[in-house]
């Protein structure tokens, strides 16, 4: 839902940035003005090589998180105030439905494909990503990073048997 708004969004601003007309010059008419001409595209450069500025700033900025632990992210999850009560309860409902169907897929009593479950654990990050990335950036931002580990743990028949 929140990535059909934001293409949707994408696209009409694209559209309005085409729909823009140049005005003729004062004093002519429409039909008397020249068509614009197109300029042709500039040349790829080479980026300019980085100063001691950008060296020292760049030296400064710290990596990208790595990914939480499943632990850790279910305490920031749960204390955050980005997601409301009552969300929260049908988030975990929903995580414990997903936990639910991997465990008879590992089990053999459903024959639902890995990538179908896939689908379901995408859309589940999707949703709380949704709900965080305005209220809670740094939170959205260690759900995002974690998403693989995450899948990792899910998809392995043995990882999943230990949580």
């Amino acid at each position: 839902m929140a990535h059909a708004r934001l293409v949707t969004i994408a696209l009409l601003v694209l559209v309005a940035g085409c729909a823009t007309v140049a005005s003729p010059p004062t004093g002519e008419s429409p039909a008397k003005a020249a068509p614009p001409i197109a300029k042709a595209p500039a040349k790829p450069t080479a980026p300019p090589p980085a100063t001691a500025k950008q060296q020292s700033i760049a030296s400064r900025v710290a990596p990208p998180a790595p990914p939480l632990n499943l632990a850790t992210l279910v305490e920031r999850l749960k204390g955050t105030n980005a997601i409301g009560v009552l969300t929260k309860i049908t988030l975990k409902n929903q995580v414990d439905d997903l936990l639910e169907d991997f465990r008879a897929y590992y089990s053999g009593t459903i024959r639902t494909p890995l990538a179908e479950l896939r689908r379901s654990y995408d859309m589940l990050v999707l949703k709380v990503l949704s709900l965080l990335q305005d209220s809670d950036p740094s939170l959205a931002a260690a759900v995002a990073a974690s998403r693989d580990a995450i899948w990792g743990i899910l998809s392995d028949p043995a990882k999943f048997a230990a949580i």
